[in-house]
């Protein structure tokens, strides 16, 4: 079996981190897998993926604009070589669909969702392009109920038998082989309650309620925020007005966050919205107690087993943390719960769940 993973590029982002993960997983299992990316940019999961030999990495381009429609005639030139071709993400979804299109074969096209909604969804046009572009594929893939439920409404009934649910999963051994840093390696001392939030900086994530929640905390209690993305700049200047800038850290990008979640006293995941956060995962697999915004994507994975929280809502998010930090039978026991749930999320299941549905679609 010949399959091809296609991605607009192997920047930071939960999409793509699963996909060098899964592709990792699926050529130790002996499956001959390759990565088609739309911008060839070479990043940290880039050069994690390239280290295995087995697996082509292709570029359509370096910094390239993923938005050219050109492209389809590109990727229409690899398709007849795989078995199974996967896509990810906008706009590679539109492109390999229409490659499809135009091809007088029509090749075994998949999709995973990532997504509970965009904002492709609230334009008529895009509703019905939509429809069109989903309709080319052979089976969509969703990664949480929220994603499911929202993406039937979104397609309507006929797409109902093209959906499957597939949840994501983490690659659960380096979590539990990863090793913590002591406190005063990252410049803390020993005393300090170290909260931290890997994820993007996006319209999507809500950094600035975290860092709200934090600015009324004591003042042993430091954030540190790990990623980049557009709105950094927005939550650094949030920093500055509250005056906190002595207790929030921006990390940037970093290779190793399982050492970064086994280190730090608490994980928090504020967002507007998610598919099926990979980050929740890994954060509930740590050990430590995991706090999420209660949202679609975020409530089915967190809920019996983290703390959940009103979107937006600083002062109940600050009051669960000092909650924690006050009650140690409390802390442990939801520890103990965030550990169970994450087994549910492993990646050996989700991959073995996606060969069997590629099995048979051939």
């Amino acid at each position: 079996m010949r399959i091809l993973q296609i991605i607009n590029s192997l920047n930071s982002g939960g999409a793509e981190k699963l996909i060098v993960d899964t592709c990792l997983k699926y050529s130790n299992k002996g499956l001959k897998v390759d990565i088609l990316l739309l911008d060839g940019v070479k990043t940290s999961l880039y050069h994690k993926l390239e280290k295995n030999k087995a697996i082509s990495i292709y570029c359509l381009g370096v910094k390239n604009n993923i938005y050219n429609p050109l492209l389809v005639f590109k990727i229409k030139s690899f398709l007849k070589n795989y078995d199974i071709i996967h896509a990810h993400l906008f706009p590679t979804i539109y492109w390999v669909a229409f490659a499809n299109l135009l091809s007088i074969k029509k090749y075994n096209i998949v999709i995973t969702e990532h997504n509970t909604t965009n904002r492709r969804r609230n334009l008529i046009l895009f509703k019905l392009v939509d429809k069109i572009v989903y309709g080319q594929f052979k089976k969509i893939i969703t990664i949480s109920d929220a994603v499911d439920d929202n993406l039937k409404t979104h397609l309507g009934n006929s797409f109902k038998g093209k959906l499957t649910k597939i949840y994501n999963g983490i690659d659960l051994e380096s979590i539990n082989e990863a090793k913590p840093y002591n406190k005063k390696d990252l410049g803390y001392l020993d005393s300090d309650i170290l909260i931290i939030q890997v994820s993007s900086f996006t319209p999507q994530k809500d950094q600035k309620t975290l860092i709200k929640a934090v600015s009324v905390l004591p003042e042993a209690y430091k954030l540190i925020l790990v990623g980049q993305g557009p709105l950094e700049n927005e939550c650094k200047q949030l920093v500055k007005e509250f005056g906190v800038a002595k207790k929030v850290q921006f990390f940037g990008l970093r290779s190793d966050v399982p050492r970064l979640l086994k280190t730090v006293d608490f994980i928090i995941l504020s967002s507007f919205f998610e598919g099926l956060s990979l980050s929740s995962i890994e954060g509930m697999a740590s050990g430590k107690p995991f706090i999420a915004t209660d949202v679609p994507g975020l409530t089915e994975v967190v809920k019996e087993a983290g703390l959940l929280f009103e979107l937006e809502n600083s002062k109940q998010l600050s009051q669960m943390i000092i909650q924690l930090n006050n009650d140690s039978y409390y802390n442990d026991n939801i520890k103990a719960s965030c550990l169970r749930r994450s087994k549910l999320f492993n990646i050996e299941i989700m991959t073995t769940k996606y060969i069997k549905l590629y099995s048979k679609l051939l």
